[in-house]
C-alpha cells in the first residue's frame, strides 16, 4: 500500500460500493422520487440511462422507484426497448403539477446526495488520528522538487503537516511565500468526501473542482470522490460573508465556505491585512473552526456541524505585528522569507525558460544575474525576486516571438527587462510601496476630548479633526482598532468606542508622474 492509498483508505473504498437498494442508499423514497420527477420534468422526455448518469443512482433503485411513480400517474413510458436502461419516460400532467410544488420547495436537480449521518461516519473515521503523520522521504522530495533553496521554509512546512499545526509566513513580495505554501498540501494524505450532503431534504455542496483534485482511484459509489488533500487559497478578496455557508436559490444548494472546503488540507489566507474587512475580525471568525476542527452552518435555521479539519496558513508582506498573540498561537510555526540569493533567482529563471521550452544563449543567464548583482560587483543592484524570474521568462517568450527570433538572446532579455514594471520602477529608484498608501479614518468616541486630542495629535502621520463627541484621525492601514485602543489605555485616555469609518488610497507627493 502507498502513502496516498493506505490500508484504511482501501477499507473505506470497499465500504463505499454503489448502493443497490433504498435502504443502502440511506435516502428516503420520497426524496429520491422527487429528485427523479424534477429531472424528468426538466427534460420533458428522458431515457433511464440519462437518469442514471445525472443522479448516480443504481439501476435497481431507479427501476423500483419509477415503477411506483408510474402506478401513481406521475410519469409514463413512451418508448425504448425491453432493456430498462433504454426506456424513455415522460412527465404526466399530474406529475408536472406536483413538480411545480416540489421545485418551489427545493429546486435541486443533480447527483443524489449522501445522508448527513453517513457523511459523519466516513469523515470521522478519516479525521480521527490524521495527525501526527509520518511523511515518507520520497513524498517530500517529489513535493519540493521544483523549489529552489528555502530549506528552512521546507523544514517548517513539513513539521506543520506532520503535526497539523498552523503556520505564519511573512516577508517581502516576490520571495516565494504563496508558491511554497501551495506545494504543501501534497505532503498530506488524500481523503474521500461526498460531493453533496442531504440534511432535512436540503443539499449541502462539499465538492468544489476549483479546489479539489481527483485521485486516480475512485469509490464505486459515484456520490463520493477521493481527492488529494485540498489547498484552498483566499486573498485580499476575503471577507466575513465568504467565510459563511450561503444558500443559492437558483441551484438549490448550500455552498460551503473555504474553511469547510479545506477540510483535510491547507487553508491559506494570503495578503493578510489587505482585506476590506478588518483582518482581526476575520481571524476571530477562524478561531473556533481552527480549534475545534468543526464549524457550524445553518440549514433552514437548524444548526448543522460539519468538519473543518484544516491547517491554517497566513501570509503577509506587512509587519509581523499584524497578528497578535492569540492568533499566533493558532499558527505557532513561522517562516520569514528574505530576498533570495541571486544564484537561486537565476536558477528559477532558467527553470522557467526550460518549462516554456525556450532555447537561450548562456550569456542570457549571466546578464540576468547582473541585474541583481550589487553595484560594487558590477551589477545593477536591484532587489532579487522569484516572481521577477518567472515573469521575465514569460515576457522573454513574448518578446522573442514578436521579434521573430528562434531563441532568447541578450536583445530579447533586455527588451523583457525594460517592459517589466517593477524592474523599471526600481531602475528609476521608485519605491512602489510609497506610490500610494492606504489610509484608515478612525472615529474615537470619547467624553475626554481635550486629553484624547492632546495624545492623538502627537502623531503627525495623518490629519486630525473634531466632531461633537468624538475625534476623527487618519492613520496608516496597518493600525487596527485593537492597537489604537491599547495605545489610548496605556496613556490613560478614556474612550467609549473606536470605529473605522473609511479606508482610502492616497497618493504621496512623489509619484511616477514626477519622473516622466
Amino acid at each position: 500500500m502507498s502513502y496516498y492509498h493506505n490500508e484504511q483508505m482501501e477499507i473505506i473504498i470497499r465500504r463505499l460500493r454503489q448502493p443497490k437498494t433504498l435502504e443502502e442508499l440511506r435516502l428516503s423514497e420520497v426524496f429520491v422520487r422527487d429528485l427523479i420527477l424534477k429531472i424528468i420534468s426538466s427534460y420533458g422526455t428522458v431515457q433511464t440511462k440519462r437518469l442514471n448518469e445525472v443522479t448516480g443512482i443504481h439501476w435497481d433503485i431507479l427501476e423500483e422507484v419509477l415503477r411506483k411513480m408510474e402506478q401513481d400517474g406521475l410519469c409514463a413510458q413512451v418508448g425504448g426497448s425491453f432493456l430498462f436502461s433504454s426506456i424513455d419516460y415522460t412527465i404526466t400532467k399530474k406529475g408536472r403539477e406536483k413538480t411545480k410544488r416540489i421545485v418551489e420547495e427545493n429546486p435541486y436537480m443533480g447527483l443524489a446526495p449522501v445522508s448527513y449521518d453517513f457523511y459523519w461516519e466516513i469523515m470521522e473515521c478519516q479525521m480521527k488520528g490524521r495527525h501526527p503523520v509520518e511523511i515518507p522521504e520520497d513524498i517530500i522530495e517529489k513535493t519540493f522538487d521544483d523549489v529552489v533553496g528555502l530549506d528552512y521554509a521546507k523544514e517548517c512546512l513539513i513539521e506543520s503537516c506532520t503535526i497539523g499545526k498552523g503556520i505564519f509566513i511573512y516577508g517581502s513580495p516576490g520571495t516565494g511565500k504563496t508558491f511554497i505554501i501551495s506545494k504543501t498540501s501534497d505532503l498530506l494524505p488524500p481523503l474521500i468526501i461526498p460531493k453533496f450532503i442531504e440534511f432535512g431534504s436540503r443539499i449541502i455542496q462539499l465538492y468544489d473542482p476549483d479546489f479539489h483534485r481527483r485521485c486516480p482511484e475512485q469509490p464505486a459509489d459515484p456520490r463520493w470522490v477521493k481527492i488529494h488533500a485540498p489547498f484552498v487559497f483566499t486573498g485580499a478578496e476575503l471577507n466575513l460573508n465568504k467565510l459563511e455557508t450561503v444558500y443559492d436559490p437558483n441551484k438549490g444548494v448550500y455552498e460551503t465556505s473555504p474553511m469547510i472546503k479545506a477540510n483535510g488540507g491547507i487553508l491559506l489566507v494570503d495578503d493578510l491585512g489587505r482585506q476590506r474587512d478588518d483582518h482581526e475580525i476575520i481571524l476571530n471568525r477562524l478561531i473556533v473552526p481552527m480549534e475545534n476542527k468543526k464549524d457550524m452552518i445553518y440549514v433552514r435555521g437548524v444548526p448543522v456541524v460539519v468538519f473543518s479539519h484544516f491547517i491554517p496558513a497566513f501570509s503577509t508582506n506587512l509587519d509581523v505585528s499584524i497578528m497578535d498573540e492569540a492568533h499566533l498561537r493558532r499558527a505557532p510555526l513561522h517562516i520569514f522569507l528574505r530576498n533570495p540569493p541571486v544564484k537561486n533567482v537565476s536558477k528559477v529563471f532558467k527553470m522557467n525558460l526550460d518549462l516554456l521550452k525556450e532555447d537561450y544563449d548562456d550569456e542570457v543567464l549571466e546578464r540576468f544575474e547582473k541585474v541583481y548583482t550589487e553595484f560594487k560587483d558590477g551589477g545593477e543592484g536591484l532587489q532579487p525576486s522569484y516572481a521577477h524570474a518567472r515573469d521575465i521568462a514569460q515576457i522573454c517568450q513574448a518578446a522573442r516571438i514578436s521579434m521573430n527570433k528562434n531563441r532568447v538572446d541578450i536583445q530579447v532579455l533586455e527588451d523583457a527587462l525594460n517592459k517589466h514594471v517593477l524592474i523599471a520602477l526600481q531602475r528609476m529608484d521608485i519605491d512602489i510601496t510609497q506610490v500610494t498608501k492606504k489610509i484608515r479614518t478612525f472615529r474615537v468616541i470619547t467624553s475626554d476630548i481635550d486629553n484624547a486630542y492632546d495624545f492623538l495629535s502627537t502623531d503627525t502621520s495623518g490629519s486630525i479633526s473634531f466632531e461633537s463627541n468624538s475625534i476623527l484621525i487618519d492613520r496608516d492601514d496597518t493600525l487596527t482598532p485593537t492597537q489604537l485602543a491599547k495605545s489610548l489605555q496605556d496613556n490613560n485616555v478614556d474612550f467609549e468606542k473606536i470605529e473605522i469609518i473609511a479606508e482610502t488610497e492616497r497618493e504621496l507627493r512623489k509619484t511616477i508622474l514626477d519622473y516622466e
